[in-house]
């Protein structure tokens, strides 16, 4: 947790930070900083604006989270008057999962978890870096056997070329 220890400054300048808003309940805002702006200072300068304001009775910050968590009176202060505080001191409210969603960071680590128990159940013999372009060898070379060299929906060569990219791409480079 942050502790204020200076007093707020409205003459500094700042530049704008992305955050998003989480929650917000009657009384109670949560928001969430983008990566990129999870300094001590920028937080520290949030924490102190807004601890200096007549509507703000409590700010709570997790630098590590990027997570400001904002106690107002819901009676004076208003969700309105908040954000136009934030905006004042240059808050950007927007879409802050820039590069990854949470829907594609959830698929990704069960992805990455389900690689490890494959692995584990065949003590490193093979992972899914294996296995998918395998998959893709195979039913290439089902289309070859049982459709010939015709060009129907997937057609064999293409198989084996999404083989062969998936397995090169999946096993060179940075892990």
């Amino acid at each position: 947790m942050l502790q204020i220890t200076e007093k707020a400054d409205l003459n500094k300048p700042f530049n704008p930070i992305n955050t998003k808003i989480v929650s917000d309940t009657p009384g109670r805002l949560r928001l969430r900083v983008a990566q990129e702006n999870r300094e001590v200072e920028k937080i520290q300068h949030i924490a102190n604006f807004l601890t200096a304001q007549p509507h703000v009775s409590h700010v709570k910050t997790n630098i590590h989270h990027g997570s400001i968590l904002i106690h107002h009176d819901s009676q004076t202060g208003t969700l309105s008057e908040i954000l136009a505080t934030l905006k004042d001191i240059g808050i950007i409210f927007a879409d802050i999962t820039q590069g990854q969603t949470e829907a594609a960071s959830g698929i990704s680590n069960t992805v990455i978890d389900l690689n490890q128990r494959v692995e584990r159940a065949t003590n490193g013999t093979v992972d899914l870096r294996f296995l998918f372009p395998l998959g893709l060898g195979t039913l290439a070379v089902r289309q070859l056997i049982i459709k010939g060299l015709q060009l129907e929906v997937i057609p064999w060569y293409v198989l084996a070329w999404y083989a062969f990219d998936s397995f090169w791409k999946l096993n060179t480079g940075d892990r």
